[in-house]
């Protein structure tokens, strides 16, 4: 039987591992391409129909131009969202795009894990303990118990924290477009006012944009803490660090920050960065920083390889 043809552009060595390892499983030969995806590189992918793509890279007018242009007709990005591609040029190009799903657990752990490092001042306790200063912090910590715990966006991965959060025996509180998940749902202006902790867990458009603006960040309680996990662009973070800086909040932590393209994934040890506001939110004592590294779990990445494997087979099922 003839096998179909995939090509996987910005293959990190991990994921090349995985698409090897599944790949013959079913009846597919990957081409592996370590570069991403661009108008220069479009035609690596010639003689296949089908491309995987990576998160991090912007695809526009012209790189979608290209690949019209070497027989591309569907891709699959490897992450739920799709805001890093120009949807509209694609669909007048007549390329369709599809999107993966994984593991919700892999984000929802992670998220817990922020929020309780925020609430037990994880960060100035591990930099202390680092140069051997090991007195208590001067402020206690907090138990979740004590505390209500807002979930902005409640779909597969919202759900999962709130399962988690449930064991803890904190208030939860929800808002939802769309609300459709077992929980106690609010307008979002009384989530924001109730919350000691605010997790977001919304997708990127148009409508959630700056979701949390200034007005919306002064609208919340003294001292809470704001959890990041979703995109950056959810949060205006001039207006985030603003109130950090002033005390208005208790604390941040963020796995995804405005503008990390071209910086996350990558080793910056030697080069400049030029986003002002990443090294900004770094230098505050009451935020933690990650690098969109909330994803990344052995299941998570089996699920994304297995799921863009099965988007493309049935891609070419229904054009045959």
């Amino acid at each position: 039987m003839e096998k179909t043809g995939i090509t996987i552009y910005g293959c990190e060595k991990d994921e090349a591992e995985m698409f090897r390892r599944y790949s013959p499983r079913y009846g597919v030969e990957p081409t592996i391409i370590k570069s991403v995806v661009s108008a220069e590189t479009a035609a690596l992918a010639s003689g296949n129909c089908c491309i995987s793509v990576n998160h991090k890279t912007e695809i526009d007018l012209s790189t979608l131009r290209a690949l019209k242009e070497n027989g591309v007709a569907y891709i699959s990005t490897r992450s739920i969202g799709c805001n890093h591609i120009d949807i509209k040029a694609a669909e007048k190009l007549g390329i369709t795009i599809g999107n993966v799903a994984y593991s919700p657990a892999s984000v929802a752990d992670y998220t817990l894990m922020l929020i309780l490092m925020s609430i037990r001042n994880a960060k100035s306790v591990l930099c202390r303990a680092d140069v051997h200063d090991y007195k208590l912090c001067a402020v206690p910590g907090r138990e979740l118990r004590d505390m209500t715990v807002g979930v902005l966006g409640t779909g597969r991965i919202g759900q999962a924290v709130i399962d988690r959060l449930n064991g803890f025996g904190c208030r939860i509180l929800s808002y939802n477009l769309d609300p459709q998940a077992k929980a106690e749902y609010v307008t979002l202006g009384e989530l924001l006012r109730q919350s000691d902790i605010l997790t977001l867990h919304m997708p990127l458009n148009a409508d959630t944009y700056h979701i949390l603006d200034r007005k919306r960040i002064q609208s919340m309680k003294h001292g809470a803490f704001v959890i990041n996990t979703a995109r950056g662009s959810l949060i205006d973070t001039e207006a985030l660090i603003r109130a950090l800086e002033n005390g208005r909040l208790g604390g941040a932590a963020l796995d995804v920050v405005e503008g990390e393209e071209g910086i996350f994934y990558h080793d910056c040890t030697n080069k400049p960065i030029h986003n002002q506001l990443l090294l900004r939110l770094q230098k505050l004592p009451n935020a933690i920083i990650t690098p969109h590294t909330a994803f990344y779990t052995e299941h998570a990445l089996q699920d994304i390889v297995e799921n863009t494997i099965q988007n493309c087979l049935e891609f070419e099922r229904g054009k045959r």
